[in-house]
């Protein structure tokens, strides 16, 4: 931060961190003062499609973007929460116990769970740049070792509570948020 306050100073800005906001209390927020919320209505003009319709409309899709890092500083992990409205709730988050770099991307995945879970998400499109997360959790590659057996079935159970889940790899310059929430977090 102190970098950014002096490559900042010779234009004469000032560097405010953020302040975080409870995923919570954004979502009161958000209920509270929908004012149009009264106004809408769901009009369905094809009975067929009436419970797809209603389902998608009731539990529309969010985008979870989920990153671990480790270096010599730490560990930490960068998740960035999209609601289906478009809003991005970011967190950075440093631990202070060590882990491997599969450790870190199994913690981003999993706090990210439970933060879209405390944000009411139903649907949910969770997007790693780890292969070997992504194909262990969609049941493609064994979980080796103990740790990763109990990382593996702890998101397993988070999945759980959820209507559906789809796990994606991408590639590590379409999840540039979430990487650098976790190099600030480490």
């Amino acid at each position: 931060m102190l970098k950014w306050a002096v490559e900042l100073g010779q234009f004469d800005l000032e560097y405010m961190p953020r302040t975080t906001i409870k995923g919570l209390a954004l979502a009161d927020f958000l209920l509270e003062f929908d004012s149009e919320a009264d106004d809408k209505a769901l009009v369905v003009s094809r009975p067929s499609h009436t419970e797809e319709v209603l389902e998608e409309f009731l539990h529309p899709w969010w985008i979870l973007h989920v990153d671990g890092a480790v270096n010599n500083g730490g560990a930490g992990v960068g998740i960035v929460l999209v609601s289906p409205e478009g809003h991005h709730l970011m967190s950075a988050i440093h631990f202070k116990f060590y882990a491997t770099n599969n450790d870190a991307e199994y913690e981003a995945l999993i706090n990210g769970l439970k933060i879209a879970l405390g944000m009411g998400a139903r649907n949910l499109i969770a997007k790693s740049d780890s292969k070997l997360v992504v194909n262990q959790v969609n049941g493609g590659f064994q979980a080796r070792g103990p740790w990763t057996e109990l990382y593996l079935r702890y998101t397993q159970r988070l999945i759980g509570k959820f209507k559906e889940v789809r796990m994606e790899c991408v590639p590590r310059e379409k999840n540039s948020n979430a990487d650098a929430l976790a190099k600030m977090g480490s």
